[in-house]
């Protein structure tokens, strides 16, 4: 491999290789939807439209959630687009309207007009934040990006006047050597500053099942988790290899006299495809949020290689 090879033809190459394996498929849908079809609860948000199947269970055709830079005349434009690592970099970006011009007004989504979900391609470094406004609809925020990689950056927004959540997403890079973790291998207790998580329920492409996560700590049940964002919890998936993505929310919701502030938080999910997805649960207990994250296989997919392929280890080991 030619040392001069750079990140950033690295991963047109991953968009190429993953975009003709996978073919075209959704990760049940976002937060909001075109369709109604699929929600089990007034808070519910996975339809069958942005889901990736339909009433048969095969694949869909939709365009995946967060692998468009544009939808629907809207597009998501970084100021932004080289991050050092370790280096604390005021990220600014616009979204822009059909009209070219950023958009100022939108639709709150969970008490926030914009998520902004950010992994690496090899699904570490994830982060879930909260930019706010500069005024006249630039966004802005200091991050830090741990790791030399491409990143994908997912903004979840709904411009006010349009009838649907729109997920859109690009890449920007932290120079470096980039070498490749391997996907962790799928395991149903996640551990996090002291608190275990477990996922039980399975991943079933083409049709939607309930997953269920379980938080505890110090062996004992948390049965007063706090609502961030209006909810228990926040689940993130991201499908291994192309990062097609979903953020669903729970089955109900605090305050609705039927919720529990845990230990268990329930989600409907409907994978599009068989394969390895990164799960990543954000909860709030004690002041404090903190994310769980786990591997989870669809479809009797068995485990991806605990070692990076050859193409990753000669990217690797480079410069770039």
């Amino acid at each position: 491999m030619n040392t001069a090879t750079k990140l950033g033809a690295y991963a047109l190459g991953l968009a190429a290789v993953f975009g003709g394996a996978f073919g075209v498929g959704e990760i049940a849908g976002p937060v909001g939807a075109t369709t109604e079809t699929a929600k089990h609860s007034a808070g519910g948000h996975a339809t069958t439209e942005q889901a990736g199947g339909n009433a048969g269970g095969g694949a869909s055709t939709a365009v995946p959630g967060g692998l468009q830079v544009s939808q629907d005349g809207y597009t998501l434009s970084p100021k932004t687009t080289t991050i050092e690592p370790g280096k604390r970099t005021d990220f600014r970006f616009t979204v822009d309207g059909p009209d070219g011009k950023p958009v100022t007004r939108y639709t709150l989504l969970h008490g926030k007009k914009l998520h902004l979900i950010i992994a690496r391609r090899d699904l570490s470094g994830f982060q879930h934040v909260h930019p706010t406004e500069a005024g006249g609809g630039v966004w802005t925020i200091p991050l830090t990006l741990g790791d030399p990689g491409a990143y994908r950056f997912f903004a979840d927004v709904q411009p006010e006047g349009v009838k649907k959540q729109l997920t859109l997403g690009t890449d920007v890079t932290a120079p470096g050597e980039y070498r490749p973790r391997a996907l962790p291998k799928a395991e149903q207790v996640a551990k996090v500053d002291g608190y275990e998580v477990r996922l039980d329920g399975q991943l079933v492409p083409g049709r939607s099942s309930k997953v269920t996560l379980t938080v505890s700590k110090d062996g004992r049940p948390v049965t007063n988790l706090e609502p961030y964002l209006e909810a228990y919890g926040h689940l993130v998936a991201l499908r291994d290899r192309d990062l097609a993505y979903l953020h669903v929310h729970p089955d109900g919701e605090p305050g609705d006299g039927k919720t529990k502030p845990g230990p268990s938080i329930s989600f409907f999910v409907e994978a599009p495809s068989s394969g390895a997805y990164r799960l990543y649960l954000d909860f709030q207990h004690e002041g404090k949020v903190r994310t769980a994250e786990f591997t989870a296989l669809a479809g009797g997919a068995v485990q991806p290689s605990q070692e990076p392929s050859k193409a990753e280890d000669d990217h690797g080991e480079h410069p770039h």
